[in-house]
C-alpha cells in the first residue's frame, strides 16, 4: 500500500493534472473539428443626418445640406474578423452555384446601403479580394438595397478588415449581422462571446507547473513579455534600392519599438537579385526562410512559392545634370533619345551644345523595368557602350550609355557628367536635388513627379512596390509581425514620408487596386 499512497501524494497528482491539462488542449488544438469561425462586431452604428421618422433631434452635417438622398444618413463600422483556430481559403466557405464566388453577406435591417469602404486590413493583399467594384471574374464588394455581398476572402488565424458603410433609412431594433457557411466551423457574432482559449489553457498549465515546483524550491523566472505586435528573432530584407531607404527607416522603427527583441538586416541588392536571393533562401531552408524580397513591380518568373504583398506605389522621376537646362520633356521625346534618334540637347529646344550621356541601371534592375515599361512604351534601352559613362567604347558609336549598379550611384553619375539623364525613386532624386542641386527633376508630359499626380493618374513614371515572402509566413514569426507593422500607423507614415503611397492608407486604396490589376 506504500507505493500506492505515493502515487496519490498530491504533488503526483498535480503532475498528472498538468498533463492531462497539456494532452487537452492540444488535442483540442490539433483533432477537434469546427475549429474554422469568422467573428463579426458592430464597432459603430450613428445617425449623422436627421430622420424625420425619429422623435431625437440630431445635427444635420453641413456636407449633406444638398444632398436630400441622404436624408437619415447613418454610419456602420463593421469588423469581420477570423478569430477562430485555423485559416480559411476560399473553399472554404460553402455557396451556391449561383453565388460561387460569393462568400459572406452583410445585412442591415430596414436600410439602404448608399457607399462602403474598407478600412482597416490586416494585411494589405487583402484588399485585391475586396476591390469596390464587381467584375465577372472577381466579383469584390456587391451592394443591393440592405446588403453587401463580399467575397471569398482568404483569412489567416487573425487576419481582419473592416467595412465602413454609409446607409438611410430608419433602421430596427435588429442591429446589422452577418451571414454565411463556413466548412467545419460558422460565422457568429462575438460581440459578447467568450470562449475558452489557448491561452487560458496555457495559464492553468502555467500554474499546474508552478504548483508543482513550489515544493521542491524552483523558482521559475518569467521573461518580460514582448509588446503586441513584436516578436523575437532575425530578418534579412533584400531587393529594391530604390525602396532601401524605406526599408532601413522601418527596421530601425521596428526594433526601437520591439526593444530590441528582433535583430533585421537590410541589404538591397536590386529586386531581381532580391527575389533570387528569398528564393534560393527557401530552396536550402528546412522551415519557413526568414527572409523578406522587395521588388519594384510583379515578379516576372510567376513562381508560386513566392507570395506577394502589395506594399505601395512608388514613385520615380528622370532626372539630368544641372547645366542641361531643360525641366520638361515629353515621353516621345524621352523615347527618341534612348532609341538614338536624339544624340545631343541643342536637338531639343532650349538644349545646350552637349552631347547626351545615359546613366542607366543594369539588367537586374526593378527600377529599369519600370522605366521601360512606363516611360519607353515597352522598349528596352540599348546596350552598354560605355564604362565610364562619358566616352564610348567603341569609335562611331551614336549613342554613349552605362550601367550602374544602385540608385545612389545614378545620381552621383549624373550630378557631376555633363550632358546626362538618367532614372531613379523620386525621394532620393529630390533631396540630392534639392541639397546639393548638381542636378533637377523633369516633369513629364507636363506632369510634376508626385504623390498627387501618381494617385489622380496623370504622371506616367511610377510602379506598385511588393514584399515577396516564400510561402505563407507562420502567424507569429517575425516576417509576419514585420509586415503588420508595414501596413500599421508608423508603416504607412514611413512609406509616406519617403514619396511613396502606402497601399494599407484608405486614400490610396483604389489606386492601388488598379495598379495591382494593370
Amino acid at each position: 500500500m506504500g507505493w500506492l499512497m505515493e502515487l496519490l501524494a498530491p504533488e503526483n497528482l498535480l503532475a498528472l493534472l498538468g498533463v492531462v491539462v497539456t494532452v487537452g488542449g492540444l488535442s483540442y488544438e490539433r483533432l477537434i473539428p469546427g475549429r474554422k469561425r469568422i467573428g463579426y462586431r458592430v464597432q459603430m452604428d450613428t445617425l449623422i443626418d436627421d430622420n424625420p421618422n425619429d422623435g431625437h433631434i440630431h445635427h444635420r452635417l453641413r456636407m449633406l445640406e444638398n444632398t436630400p438622398d441622404l436624408a437619415g444618413a447613418s454610419l456602420v463600422l463593421l469588423r469581420i474578423e477570423n478569430d477562430g483556430f485555423r485559416s480559411i481559403d476560399i473553399d472554404d466557405y460553402i455557396t451556391a452555384p449561383s453565388t460561387e464566388h460569393r462568400g459572406l453577406t452583410a445585412i442591415f435591417p430596414n436600410r439602404t446601403v448608399m457607399d462602403v469602404a474598407v478600412t482597416e486590413p490586416s494585411h494589405p493583399d487583402l484588399l485585391r479580394y475586396l476591390p469596390q467594384r464587381g467584375t465577372e471574374t472577381n466579383p469584390g464588394l456587391i451592394c443591393r438595397d440592405n446588403e453587401i455581398s463580399l467575397p471569398r476572402v482568404p483569412l489567416n488565424k487573425g487576419d481582419h478588415f473592416k467595412l465602413l458603410v454609409l446607409l438611410t433609412g430608419a433602421g430596427t431594433d435588429k442591429e446589422p449581422h452577418v451571414v454565411g457557411r463556413i466548412r467545419e466551423g460558422r460565422v457568429r457574432n462575438n460581440e459578447n462571446f467568450r470562449r475558452p482559449s489557448n491561452r487560458m489553457l496555457g495559464l492553468i498549465s502555467s500554474l499546474v507547473v508552478l504548483m508543482i515546483l513550489q515544493p521542491i524550491g524552483f523558482q521559475l523566472l518569467e521573461p518580460d513579455p514582448l509588446r503586441q505586435g513584436c516578436a523575437k528573432g532575425t530578418l534579412t530584407v533584400v531587393g529594391s534600392t530604390a525602396f532601401e531607404p524605406v526599408m532601413n527607416d522601418l527596421d530601425t522603427a521596428y526594433e526601437n519599438d520591439c526593444e530590441g527583441a528582433a535583430h533585421i538586416t537590410v541589404n538591397a541588392q536590386g529586386s531581381v537579385r532580391g527575389t533570387d536571393t528569398l528564393r534560393n533562401a527557401g530552396e536550402e531552408a528546412k522551415g519557413f526562410p526568414a527572409y523578406l524580397s522587395f521588388s519594384d513591380g510583379l515578379e516576372v518568373t510567376g513562381d508560386p512559392k513566392l507570395k506577394g504583398h502589395l506594399t505601395a506605389l512608388s514613385v520615380y522621376t528622370v532626372a539630368v545634370n544641372k547645366d542641361v537646362g531643360i525641366s520638361d520633356l515629353s515621353l516621345a521625346d524621352v523615347r527618341k533619345i534612348y532609341s538614338g534618334e536624339i544624340t545631343k540637347w541643342k536637338q531639343l529646344p532650349g538644349g545646350p551644345d552637349l552631347p547626351i550621356r545615359l546613366v542607366s541601371r543594369d539588367g537586374k534592375s526593378g527600377t529599369r523595368g519600370v522605366f521601360e515599361n512606363r516611360v519607353l512604351g515597352g522598349k528596352t534601352e540599348p546596350g552598354r557602350t560605355s564604362d565610364n559613362c562619358r566616352t564610348p567604347k567603341f569609335d562611331n558609336t551614336r549613342i554613349i550609355r552605362c550601367e550602374l549598379d544602385s540608385t545612389g550611384e545614378v545620381l552621383k553619375t549624373v550630378a557631376r557628367t555633363p550632358g546626362a539623364i538618367g532614372y531613379a525613386e523620386l525621394k532620393a532624386a529630390k533631396d540630392r536635388a534639392e541639397g546639393q542641386k548638381d542636378l533637377h527633376l523633369l516633369r513629364l508630359n507636363g506632369q510634376q513627379p508626385s504623390i498627387a499626380t501618381v494617385r489622380h493618374e496623370t504622371y506616367p513614371f511610377w510602379e506598385p512596390e511588393y514584399a515577396y515572402t516564400y510561402g505563407t509566413p507562420p502567424p507569429n514569426s517575425l516576417t509576419s509581425k514585420f509586415l503588420d507593422f508595414l501596413a500599421g500607423d508608423t508603416g504607412r507614415n514611413l512609406i509616406e514620408h519617403h514619396g511613396h503611397l502606402p497601399c494599407s492608407a484608405p486614400e490610396n486604396q483604389q489606386a492601388c487596386q488598379r495598379a495591382h490589376r494593370a
